[in-house]
């Protein structure tokens, strides 16, 4: 039994594992719904400052929320609002936190330190959390086809989370119902219902794409007679079952890494128009099946090194050609690069910003390296995603900090920081595929935007970046300060490079710059305090 203490039942049930000292993680289907419910819940907890136990929670817990906020050099919304939540022993956690903010509050809900946490189901995929309780708030989530319960699968491994062995005797999995005709649905569909089939991801055409660039570039398979040898023995194989199906596709995927570069081959070229292509199945592989050699070129075995789809490639090789010939800038190359599938998912555009996004489209469109497409289709709107998304790494690179970027774009800094990792990958993929494709021109425009990219700084203070300990902060003060490059950082009075830097950061500097200064000669001078000379 538990006490029906507010008129939501995720608090009650929270407050009643509370009481009973226990852990208790809840599931919600989005990163919103995540914040609100920790919030929510953060407001029903009251602790008694005349207590020392009290007490002790209080300070315990100030000093988590101030961690958890400052881990961001300027504090965004939803960092406020998570340090709110821990004040209280409450947390969120979903993919739109930074990877510092994840990984605290996991260690601290291990060590005990946080007794609650509200989550998105990606928290139950892997880890080993002692929760006594899961609490699963939402068992629908909105997709392409609208509100659907989930996956019987994620159901059962958010379940696994309760009562792990070792951390609990037994724990409890607790699925919130408003009556009794979706409590039996729910029993119906996920306590007694079948798991969803499992399928093979080779059945996806990246994947399968990439599998097969790399198999051939390994020299694990040299033959086409090897390539089907070895498919046939996959699960994929198995599952599909027609296997003339198989090899078509196969057949299909070479001819392109061959048409790509990437690939050589001793097949005989057949005719490309796709009715003839397509009319004999059955005909076409056994006239093109045999021991026809295969080999990776220079171009595919990087593209595998890279572990680049090889459609992503070819991309990213068709835009390099076209930034030769028409030139390119940094919105040229960013967009580029938000068109890949290894960018998904893109920033989703909202159908209000739909005609701004237009307008803001129409004044770079003759910086992109591919034409739009009809303004009425559904390729445009997904074009215009991608430039979205292009947009949000732009105004990283202008300086504009994570709090600026959530507000404009609504884009959490979990988020931004995964799209900044994808991006330095594909600008330094696009940096090798110019190499190897004889498009040098363009290499040193394309390191130096995958630099700004990296550490979302603008053109002018990468020279100050080559030092250790300096990023976009520091760099910024530094030029601020007119110290704008390594010659005038050299020649600088360690006490100027003190009052900008602080103590240790600034002798730092100077050693790198082969200038040992004894530390006990020079007095910092509190921040902002100029000489009148400096001034």
């Amino acid at each position: 039994m538990v006490d029906l203490i507010s008129k939501n039942p995720a608090i009650d049930l929270v407050l009643d594992t509370l009481k009973k000292k226990k852990q208790a993680l809840v599931f919600v289907n989005s990163k919103r719904s995540a914040e609100k419910t920790a919030e929510d819940i953060a407001k029903n907890i009251e602790f008694d400052r005349c207590k020392q136990k009290d007490k002790e929670k209080i300070e315990k817990y100030n000093k988590i929320a101030d961690e958890l906020r400052h881990a961001l050099s300027r504090p965004t919304k939803q960092c406020e609002r998570l340090a709110f939540c821990a004040r209280k022993g409450i947390v969120f956690h979903h993919a739109g936190l930074v990877s510092r903010q994840r990984e605290l509050i996991e260690d601290l809900f291990r060590t005990g330190d946080i007794k609650i946490i509200c989550a998105t189901p990606t928290l139950a995929m892997g880890l080993d959390l002692p929760a006594f309780r899961t609490i699963i708030k939402d068992l629908k989530r909105f997709s392409a086809q609208g509100l659907n319960y989930i996956p019987v699968m994620e159901f059962h491994q958010i379940c696994g989370r309760a009562g792990r062995p070792g951390k609990e005797d037994y724990g409890q999995a607790i699925s919130i119902v408003k009556t009794d005709k979706q409590k039996n649905k729910v029993v119906e569909k996920f306590i007694f219902g079948d798991p969803e089939p499992i399928l093979s991801k080779l059945a996806v055409e990246p994947i399968l794409r990439t599998y097969l660039l790399s198999l051939i570039a390994a020299d694990f398979v040299g033959t086409t007679d090897e390539t089907f040898d070895f498919f046939r023995q996959t699960f994929w194989a198995h599952q599909y079952e027609d296997w003339q199906e198989i090899e078509l596709i196969i057949l299909r995927m070479l001819r392109d890494l061959e048409e790509w570069k990437f690939i050589e081959t001793d097949m005989k070229k057949q005719e490309k128009k796709p009715k003839k292509l397509f009319t004999n199945a059955f005909d076409l592989v056994r006239k093109t099946t045999g021991k026809h050699k295969l080999k990776a070129t220079r171009l595919g075995n990087r593209v595998a090194e890279l572990y680049l789809d090889p459609l992503t490639a070819h991309k990213l090789i068709t835009d390099l050609r076209t930034a030769v010939n028409k030139g390119a800038g940094e919105i040229s190359y960013l967009f580029s690069i938000c068109g890949t599938l290894e960018m998904r998912p893109l920033a989703r555009m909202k159908t209000t910003e739909y005609d701004k996004l237009a307008l803001t489209l129409s004044r770079y469109e003759t910086q992109l390296l591919e034409d739009l497409p009809d303004e009425f289709s559904e390729e445009f709107v997904d074009f215009l995603s991608v430039f979205k998304t292009a947009l949000i790494l732009k105004d990283w690179i202008e300086e504009k900090d994570e709090e600026y970027i959530l507000g404009k774009f609504g884009v959490r800094p979990g988020e931004l920081n995964a799209k900044i990792a994808n991006a330095d990958w594909l600008l330094y993929s696009t940096e090798e595929l110019a190499r190897l494709t004889n498009c040098m021109t363009l290499l040193s425009s394309i390191k130096r935007l995958r630099t700004r990219v990296k550490y979302g700084v603008k053109d002018e203070v990468l020279p100050l970046l080559k030092l250790e300990n300096i990023g976009r902060v520091r760099a910024r003060k530094l030029y601020k300060a007119g110290l704008t490059d390594i010659g005038r950082l050299r020649k600088a009075d360690i006490h100027k490079l003190v009052n900008v830097l602080g103590k240790k950061t600034a002798l730092n500097v100077k050693e790198q710059l082969g200038e040992k200064i004894d530390a006990a000669a020079v007095k910092e001078q509190k921040r902002g305090q100029l000489s009148l000379a400096d001034y």
